[in-house]
């Protein structure tokens, strides 16, 4: 068995995708007698900066979606021509990076999350880091705040964004795949229970999950739903920590709308379908277990770009409008070929153990 290696997993507290994948990403490391801690950059940030940058962001997304598509534009999305980096606001975090990469003796840092891949790949770059860095690119499209030519290499979800990443900086980069719990690519125990409540919500109508991610975040969420409800089918929201979009949504007719779910295998393996709008780690986990995804009224940015790049890849349907969701949700939550193909081409996007490609980095290899 190989030495153990510290893993330094760099996440940031943006909704709940980044750190969810630090944590499974972690989970793996200690199972293989490995040792891993996940640290949030916001917090690495002076000056109360990473809360005021989260909060900037969520009224955006929320309130604001044209600036948040402005500042997209601007900052982050692919493209030539000289744009503004992110390295001068990372810098800011880059003495408490090196202090805790040197306290906890890492092997390895791993950026999860752009702002974190920005600052690692400045410190490599200027020789103030002593340890490799290990992209771990959680985007479908990944945007230019990602690259940084400093980073040692680049893991990403799809063959298409590694070649990207390549082709702009010239670091290497492959494509081990998504990461997700184990749970969610086996039968879930809880999808039984789910079906019974959905059989007592809306009998004879196959449930269709709205995703408005972790910061309940979404563009007419409730005329969606009312669609849906019309033509027969459950709609169920899941709102996440927004309160007042919940409260909203339990007047629309024929409507779920849940809070937090604990419980996301079992919710997802007993659904027929789900409409997201950011190809973000809900629809990741809904590919692992075996649901098929229709990107419907994106949000601006990178998440307007991950769902078309999803669709693109054959990994899930694009609706134009309510006929065309009406359209995917009649052939994909029905039994059938066009059904099975869909999941079994979602499934695709789980290939190899990014664990194992982090370890190689350090001169190991997972147990």
């Amino acid at each position: 068995m190989s030495a153990p290696r510290r893993l330094l997993i760099v996440s940031a507290s943006m909704g709940s995708g980044h750190d969810t994948v630090a944590t499974e990403l972690a989970r793996r490391a200690t199972q293989y007698g490995h040792h891993a801690q996940v640290v949030d950059v916001l917090g690495l940030l002076p000056y109360g900066l990473g809360p005021g940058l989260r909060g900037f962001y969520r009224s955006s997304v929320r309130h604001y979606p044209w600036a948040y598509a402005a500042l997209y534009r601007t900052f982050l999305r692919r493209g030539n021509g000289r744009r503004p980096s992110g390295v001068p606001l990372a810098r800011l975090a880059a003495g408490r990076l090196r202090d805790l990469a040197d306290r906890t003796g890492a092997d390895v840092v791993v950026p999860v999350f752009h702002l974190a891949a920005q600052l690692t790949g400045h410190l490599r770059s200027r020789g103030l880091l002593a340890v490799p860095s290990a992209v771990l690119v959680i985007d479908f499209a990944v945007h230019r705040q990602w690259l940084h030519p400093g980073n040692d290499t680049y893991l990403c979800l799809t063959d298409e964004a590694a070649r990207e990443v390549r082709q702009d900086i010239a670091v290497p980069a492959e494509a081990p795949g998504a990461v997700v719990a184990p749970a969610f690519l086996a039968p879930a125990p809880g999808a039984a229970r789910w079906s019974d409540w959905f059989t007592r919500h809306g009998p004879g109508r196959p449930p269709v999950l709205l995703s408005a991610g972790a910061w309940g975040v979404g563009s007419h969420l409730a005329a969606t739903a009312a669609l849906l409800a019309g033509h027969g089918y459950l709609p169920v929201v899941l709102c996440g920590r927004n309160v007042r979009l919940r409260s909203g949504l339990a007047g629309v007719p024929g409507t779920v709308a849940l809070g937090w779910v604990s419980d996301m295998p079992g919710l997802l393996g007993a659904a027929r379908a789900l409409v997201d709008n950011a190809a973000g780690q809900t629809a990741i986990q809904a590919l692992a277990a075996g649901l098929p995804v229709v990107g419907y009224r994106p949000l601006p940015g990178h998440g307007a770009d991950g769902v078309r790049r999803m669709a693109a890849l054959g990994l899930s349907e694009l609706a134009a409008d309510g006929a065309g969701l009406l359209g995917s949700l009649g052939r994909l939550t029905s039994a059938g070929s066009e059904r099975e193909g869909r999941i079994a081409q979602g499934r695709t996007l789980f290939r190899d153990d990014v664990l194992t490609r982090v370890l190689a980095l350090c001169g190991a290899a997972a147990a």
